[in-house]
């Protein structure tokens, strides 16, 4: 595990590969300067109290610092960054702390009381990243979030610092604490809303502090891919859970699904099967390795799985051939993760811009890049039964390859999904999320 100390002690070299990578950006944009605002607290129509604050990923990638609205980073070729923060005079709420810690000696601090007085630390002609706000046509920004410079920072965002892997880990690390959390919670009867409660706070996490609401889906709730609805209620009878949950450290996150059944049988079995071939698709993130041909694998694997467990009644070619594997897995294997979770650029082509589509067929892959040293991905197969999806099987006649016995004998389950997050390496795949469960058992 890596304690602040080493954290630190890596972040200076973190900063050095940001300022090396946003000058060759500016200097491939023709662009003098750079300002990055945090951005803004907003309020709710009609009321007094804010949303939860979010950070802008371009301003959190160099700024550890978790509660700094209003605040700006003024990034010059061959100058120090300038950090202009923002600490109000309040005392309705409690202002943020002023910068501190080691990593401040990689930034010129100015602590300004108004957003406004940023303004004048703002080269003439600059371009801007970030949200607009009020006024900000008078402060002389050359342009505002000007898309080939984004296309570069977003491109080499995926290619994570050893500090930003770091990072990881420790979110890792706080997510696997939530999981044995909420599964011990399951084995002892708890309802969706208790098992939530119980992997906040084995994770330490307020629910504004998650990467993103937990998925905590009791039985037939597993087949909705994004399930939400936490309920409060116990089911009268208790087959399955399916939790996708993920924690953050200095807003780097992690994305981890288990699903667990109540009993041993034929969902047990396929839970079982579901994770070794997740383990295959794990083994393919490798650099140079181009990521749809991992999500194709998965279908062909999903096909076999499907086959194995007398789901389907034709063979994986011909399942896949014909869709009939889109009907369970109808999702993509993954996405790119790290200050977002579906991190930027999925999509993107080049570091000069572009994008790259889906294979045909499979819409909702959101990375299509090839992999290098240090990106870091989910890989997430999963299997459901989604009755608006079986139903346009059975109207289509893809369905007379289904066997509806198996499946009415499974769907009270939901499905199934497993996902670890995996870091590409010269040396091999880095599995973030076993070896955090690993770690944790230990």
């Amino acid at each position: 595990m890596h304690t602040d100390d080493t954290l630190d002690a890596l972040f200076p070299a973190h900063v050095a590969a940001l300022v090396d990578r946003t000058a060759r950006a500016l200097e491939a944009t023709g662009t003098s300067a750079l300002v990055i605002g945090s951005g803004f607290l907003h309020y709710r129509f009609l009321d007094d109290h804010s949303y939860p604050f979010t950070t802008n990923p371009h301003f959190r990638e160099w700024v550890p610092a978790d509660d700094a609205p209003g605040s700006f980073l003024v990034i010059r070729p061959g100058a120090r960054p300038v950090l202009v923060f923002h600490q109000p005079e309040d005392y309705w709420h409690k202002p943020p702390a002023a910068p501190s810690g080691r990593w401040t000696a990689c930034f010129d601090v100015v602590l300004v009381r108004e957003p406004r007085d940023a303004r004048e630390h703002v080269p003439a002609g600059a371009a801007f990243i970030g949200e607009r706000f009020n006024g900000m046509d008078d402060w002389g920004f050359g342009a505002v979030n000007p898309q080939p410079l984004m296309d570069r920072l977003h491109w080499d965002r995926a290619a994570k610092t050893p500090y930003e892997l770091a990072c990881m880990r420790r979110a890792s690390a706080a997510g696997v604490r939530g999981h044995r959390a909420a599964v011990a919670a399951f084995r002892a009867g708890a309802s969706e809303y208790e098992i939530h409660l119980a992997y906040l706070a084995a994770c330490g996490h307020t629910e504004a502090g998650l990467p993103y609401p937990n998925i905590i889906a009791l039985n037939e709730g597993a087949a909705i891919l994004h399930y939400t609805d936490v309920q409060h209620t116990k089911p009268a009878a208790r087959h399955s859970m399916l939790i996708d949950a993920g924690a953050q450290f200095r807003g780097y996150a992690c994305d981890i699904t288990r699903t667990h059944a109540a009993r041993d049988g034929a969902f047990a079995e396929l839970i079982a099967g579901m994770d070794a071939l997740e383990l295959a698709l794990c083994a393919m993130v490798r650099p140079g390795v181009h990521y749809p041909e991992i999500h194709l694998a998965a279908h062909r694997l999903i096909g076999e799985l499907l086959v194995s467990q007398g789901i389907i009644l034709c063979s994986a070619e011909a399942a896949l051939e014909t869709g009939l594997t889109s009907v369970f897995f109808p999702h993509g294997i993954g996405h790119l993760l790290g200050l977002q979770v579906h991190d930027i650029g999925g999509h993107q082509a080049a570091a000069s811009g572009g994008t790259m589509p889906p294979p045909a067929g499979h819409p909702f892959l959101r990375l299509t890049r090839t992999l290098e040293p240090g990106t870091v991905v989910t890989i997430e197969p999963g299997l459901y039964f989604i009755d608006l999806l079986l139903a346009k099987a059975r109207a289509d006649g893809r369905g007379r390859n289904i066997d509806w016995a198996k499946v009415a004998e499974l769907a009270p389950y939901g499905g199934v999904r497993i996902e670890d997050d995996v870091v590409a390496t010269s040396a091999g795949p880095e599995n973030l999320t076993r070896d955090a469960f690993a770690a944790s058992a230990a």
